[in-house]
């Protein structure tokens, strides 16, 4: 047998025998990161939302390249891990370009001048996030965000039956721990995923649409579903494929 074969066939053996929680805690890890990334991105958005708001102001100086520095900042923030752009994954990779893909094409928009509310706020750049980063993984992975039920404004981020279920009897429950993820193997449609939600607070900066009182309008026009402080008011889902 050559070595070439040899070293074929000892790797061969060594993935068939590779242990399956290490495997697990791979995909465990991957969400985690993605995750935080994608949170991290809109973080950058809310914490620009008056400055891309102001009318008086052209230039925002939200380029892609920009809102990418400041992302990873948010990254290193919430994870305690810096992550470098020379070493980034395929998926971080693939994330990170969706990212400045929605700044670029939105660049018009967000400068524009004598315009005050622009309807982009984060909620509407995350799910252009999640659609392009979604195509880009060509069915091997799919992220979006959800919410309870009662808390849903655009019908496309409605929680399916195992995001809701996960919500509702998981993340509600007195005793889950605040912030923590929840992860299963389970089987969509007949195949294999691996699947992970990671549920979100409602923050200061989110009861400006989602607060109280109830019912009245907020800039967007929607009306507030009357959210309060640390309530839970949504979550990020991410699938993986086997």
């Amino acid at each position: 047998m050559s070595l070439k074969c040899t070293i074929g066939l000892l790797l061969s053996l060594f993935m068939f025998f590779l242990p399956k929680p290490v495997m697990a805690e791979t995909k465990e890890v991957v969400s985690k990161e993605l995750t935080t990334l994608f949170r991290a991105a809109r973080k950058v958005i809310s914490d620009n939302q008056a400055h891309i708001n102001n009318p008086d102001i052209g230039d925002k100086g939200l380029s892609g390249k920009i809102v990418t520095q400041k992302l990873l900042e948010n990254y290193k923030k919430a994870s305690g891990k810096r992550l470098y752009p020379d070493s980034f994954t395929p998926v971080q990779e693939a994330m990170i370009n969706s990212v400045k893909e929605v700044m670029f094409e939105n660049q018009d928009l967000i400068n524009k001048q004598g315009v005050a509310f622009k309807g982009f706020i984060p909620a509407i750049f995350a799910g252009k996030v999640a659609n392009k980063f979604s195509r880009k993984m060509n069915g091997k992975m799919k992220i979006k965000l959800t919410a309870p039920t009662r808390y849903i404004r655009n019908k496309t981020n409605s929680p399916d039956y195992w995001e809701h279920n996960v919500i509702e009897n998981i993340f509600k429950m007195s005793a889950h721990k605040k912030g923590q993820s929840y992860s299963e193997n389970i089987k969509i449609k007949g195949k294999k995923a691996y699947r992970f939600i990671l549920p979100e607070y409602y923050q200061q900066s989110c009861l400006d649409c989602h607060g109280t009182p109830k019912g009245e309008l907020d800039i967007t026009g929607g009306k507030k579903e009357g959210g309060l402080l640390n309530e839970l008011g949504g979550a990020i889902s991410l699938i993986i494929y086997q």
